[in-house]
């Protein structure tokens, strides 16, 4: 039995069940194992890249693809390595913990969506051959860096009104609800500061690439291989992406392009750029479901730890259970910019438009009661459902989704930026 698995379908979505294959391996005893790159304040060992190669060899071959030459696919899966280490450094130096519950939480989420309950969840990983002591700690890690992301990129993006209604006035705009479109793709970097020289000989690459695939290249093995995006071990798989979330001048090609078809090279900050559009899908729901909910928000800082902010936000729903006022404390305590001088509330608001964390618990709690505290990628939470209702694309509604596609668009391009950013700071030593 295959287990197919992933944490969540949320902002830049973590694929799991690629990373878990191959996992047994790590059991095995390692006759010899050395440094293979120092990484700031931790290395990465032989042994670690000899797992995690394993099992990216194992998942392309499940694909049907080719396997790169070994030196080229190792300097890929080493990259891989390295960003992920600097994100869990960083994690760790900003006292970011999972703890056991959140953990068994999220393992019980992944086993769900399987269609399974723990204990088969826990059958088929042995049948595969796959430890599940191994795979919390996968998914702890994975845990880590997307509140790491969540806290150095997401919260940095800010969308005015006149983004919204510029984008909503706009073809695009009009457009954003009809089509979305399953994307690849191959990005050849220009690191900051390049010459002309650099830039020129980057262009040469990402055009040789091109016609590589226009006489009939494999996409995705030449993502895995040539790749310098984020997804390039996953064939450069971006998931289902909306015109409009991608940067120009890609958002204007895509409706011209055919499923197989891989636009030319484009240049962008990061460097250029070729997407293969995989599959569409289109129409526009006419009825959705909203939640009117309101939360209080306590972040943990490098003051208040996560423990005491666990502590202050369960003070705060004892008092509410008691009879004060939710309002009142929320224009006290909240830490939600958005939200804490309008007495917590979201007002009436798609679920799909927040984070998988507090989208479960908000399902979970009925009309007019109050969650107990839960824990998000943006800290520690208390909600209340107010109502919900099924309503058709009105205005508000358009312009909920107007924000989180320009929030979607600019997360991308952020966390690009932000990824290469923290690479460039790191002291990295590779000894491959």
């Amino acid at each position: 039995m295959n287990v197919k698995i992933k944490l969540s379908d949320c902002v830049r979505p973590l694929l799991l069940g690629a990373l878990f294959l191959g996992t047994a391996a790590q059991a095995e005893v390692q006759p010899l194992n050395r440094v293979v790159a120092i990484v700031d304040n931790d290395v990465i060992m032989q042994s670690q890249l000899d797992s995690r190669l394993r099992e990216v060899q194992q998942t392309i071959t499940k694909r049907g693809a080719a396997l790169p030459p070994e030196h080229v696919l190792s300097q890929q899966v080493l990259e891989r390595l390295i960003i992920e280490n600097i994100q869990l450094q960083i994690g760790d130096r900003s006292g970011i913990r999972i703890t056991d519950e959140e953990l068994n939480q999220a393992i019980g989420t992944i086993a769900q969506r399987n269609g399974m309950s723990l204990e088969q969840f826990r059958a088929a990983l042995a049948q595969d051959g796959l430890s599940y002591v191994d795979a919390r700690d996968q998914v702890r890690r994975e845990m880590v860096i997307s509140r790491v992301r969540q806290r150095r990129v997401a919260e940095r993006i800010q969308v005015t009104d006149q983004e919204v209604k510029n984008f909503l006035a706009s073809d695009l705009g009009k457009m954003q609800l009809s089509e979305e479109f399953r994307l690849a793709n191959i990005l050849i970097p220009i690191p900051e500061g390049s010459s002309a020289e650099a830039i020129q000989a980057a262009e040469r690459q990402a055009q040789e690439l091109y016609q590589q695939l226009q006489q009939g290249a494999d996409f995705a093995q030449l993502a895995i291989a040539r790749s310098a995006s984020e997804t390039a071990l996953e064939g450069g798989e971006m998931g289902w992406r909306k015109a409009a979330q991608l940067p120009p001048p890609f958002d204007a090609m895509l409706g011209a392009l055919s499923v197989g078809e891989v636009t030319e090279p484009m240049r962008t900050p990061t460097g250029f750029i070729m997407l293969k559009l995989l599959e569409k899908r289109g129409g526009e729901t006419q009825v959705r479901d909203e939640v009117n909910v309101r939360h209080i928000l306590i972040k943990p800082s490098e003051i208040r730890s996560e423990a005491e902010t666990k502590r202050l936000t369960e003070r705060l729903y004892e008092r509410i259970q008691a009879g004060e006022d939710f309002a009142e404390l929320a224009k006290s305590y909240s830490e939600d910019p958005g939200s804490a001088l309008n007495g917590g509330t979201l007002n009436w608001i798609d679920p799909n438009a927040l984070v998988p964390e507090f989208r479960e618990v908000m399902n979970n709690t009925a009309s007019g009661e109050i969650s107990k505290p839960f824990q998000s990628p943006f800290g520690w939470h208390v909600l209340q459902v107010i109502g919900r209702r099924a309503t058709d694309s009105s205005a508000q509604f358009r312009e909920q989704q107007a924000l989180n596609v320009l929030r979607n668009r600019k997360y991308d391009e952020e966390l690009q930026s932000w990824l290469r950013q923290i690479r460039d700071e790191a002291y990295v030593e590779s000894k491959l």
